[in-house]
């Protein structure tokens, strides 16, 4: 054997090696799944979730994990860039043709992963923008998506299911698009000779609520036009199969190398159209067959690590972008059918709130080979993903990342009591969380009382003790005075920081 051949042999050994000890990352990120819609966190609920309660059985279930948003383009910003979503402005749901929020060059957790020589991939909702600032153009390649932000493999939903364009994304461009049948999306002008939700109620098998009554897609109106594109038009009902056929192939071409696949399913988002093999079984209506199929969905992405023998050396985390809501839109019987089921579990509010429910969510980390299985009361967020997944990894955090914090030991159980304080926020309204007390501050701009009721939001201060009071009925603003104008002025300094 030659010199120059044992050399090679070795470096190839070494590289080997070292690839063996780096971990695996998967983050399941659901959608509109609230703290208490799983069994394992709120076991009142008759409903059951296997195969998340047997990831949180195996891993390190947290109590006090929160969003930066309770709503999902800001929060989704948030976990991938280590940024208040606020910090930027025009940061809010996005409409289906929106431009890139996270513009080529700008780090994400993704980059972090490939800048160490990960594989690296987005599988599932993206709702971050696309396209320079003119928006994408859908029939050419992409400018601006997953893949220029430190995704080497994307397969996407540009937006959510009730907004066209009604399409999948694989690597910049739309699949299975015929040119001769090119894509036109508006949110503000009627395109096309497609039948309308509002003019065609006659057409829809799923009759809308509120909105959601523009171009009839698949028998559901979305929010706003489209025409063209027929031949890539998404069935709803095979969407959560489609993406978790996609996660699993990915991880079992990667088997060999080290990966981060960053899973974003859709359910259970709105339209609430599971797989035929789901629908009734839950007993709950849509809302809750869709859970079901993310049960489902979550069990594939297990089962795949297992048969691969991967299961050890990978690290999954499971979290959603927001808490839950009920009637999103659509008459789907979620309401009707609810019963029992609490999917905000002992927390007060809702989706878009800022309340608990809107943004103290599941969150769940398994990694076999270096954390014990158990509960931790540590306050963490998804902020902290992009410092603490960038430490696990040995690589630095993103300058960037400004509102990032290493909580790698509180993520891995070592560390008791996590973040100091974190800031949460809704449109108009932010609040901060310490280990006690959680102040809310009075809502920027006019407070409509009937309608945001469960959002929380007030023109007076609120404050509640957490400890005591975690459905935040008593508000402690007038009988502490100084715990207000402590952290109010703490919120002051995070946000002009």
């Amino acid at each position: 054997m030659t010199k120059n051949l044992i050399l090679s042999t070795l470096i190839l050994l070494q590289t080997t090696y070292l690839f063996a000890q780096k971990p695996n990352v998967v983050i399941i990120y659901a959608d509109d799944i609230g703290y208490g819609d799983f069994h394992c966190y709120y076991p009142n609920n008759k409903l059951q979730t296997p195969n998340v309660d047997k990831l949180a059985k195996d891993g390190l279930l947290f109590t006090r994990a929160y969003t930066t948003a309770a709503t999902c383009t800001p929060s989704r910003y948030s976990l991938l860039t280590g940024e208040y979503s606020w910090r930027q402005k025009g940061i809010k749901i996005l409409p289906g043709n929106a431009p890139a929020l996270i513009k080529s060059g700008r780090p994400t957790i993704a980059s972090v992963f490939k800048n160490a020589g990960y594989e690296t991939a987005v599988v599932g909702k993206w709702h971050l923008g696309l396209g320079d600032s003119q928006g994408p153009d859908w029939n050419t390649t992409i400018k601006e998506t997953p893949n220029d932000v430190g995704f080497k493999y994307s397969f996407i939903l540009p937006a959510t299911g009730d907004r066209v364009p009604t399409v999948y994304i694989e690597n910049s461009k739309v699949v299975n698009l015929d040119p001769k049948d090119p894509i036109i999306v508006d949110y503000n002008n009627k395109v096309g000779n497609e039948p309308i939700g509002r003019e065609h109620p006659e057409l829809l098998k799923v009759k809308h609520s509120h909105g959601h009554d523009y171009t009839i897609i698949n028998g559901v109106g979305r929010i706003g036009y489209m025409s063209g594109g027929k031949a890539a038009r998404w069935v709803d009902e095979d969407m959560a199969d489609i993406f978790t056929n996609k996660a699993v192939g990915y991880i079992e071409k990667n088997k060999d190398k080290p990966f981060f696949l960053y899973f974003a399913t859709h359910d259970i988002h709105v339209p609430r159209l599971p797989n035929q093999r789901f629908v009734g079984k839950s007993g709950l209506g849509a809302r809750g067959d869709a859970l079901l199929e993310f049960d489902w969905s979550v069990g594939e992405i297990l089962k795949t690590l297992e048969k691969n023998g991967l299961s050890k050396n990978t690290l999954v985390i499971l979290s959603s972008d927001n808490g839950p809501v009920v009637d999103d839109g659509y008459q789907d019987q979620s309401v009707e059918l609810l019963g029992d089921h609490h999917p905000a579990g002992n927390l007060r509010g809702r989706k878009g709130g800022i309340f608990e429910a809107g943004s103290r969510v599941p969150f769940i980390l398994r990694y076999s080979e270096k954390v014990k299985p158990g509960v931790s009361n540590a306050l963490i967020s998804q902020v902290d993903l992009i410092a603490s997944l960038s430490a696990l990894i040995g690589q630095n955090t993103p300058k960037e990342a400004v509102d990032s914090q290493n909580q790698l030991n509180a993520l891995l159980g070592k560390d008791k009591v996590g973040r100091k304080e974190l800031v949460t926020n809704s449109v108009g309204s932010y609040a901060i969380v310490e280990e006690r007390f959680k102040y809310i501050a009075p809502t920027e701009g006019q407070v409509n009382t009937n309608t945001n009721a469960e959002r929380g939001n007030s023109n007076s201060p609120q404050l509640y003790d957490l400890t005591l009071d975690v459905g935040e009925k008593n508000n402690l603003a007038e009988k502490e005075p100084e715990t207000v104008k402590r952290l109010e002025k703490r919120l002051a300094e995070i946000r002009n920081k």
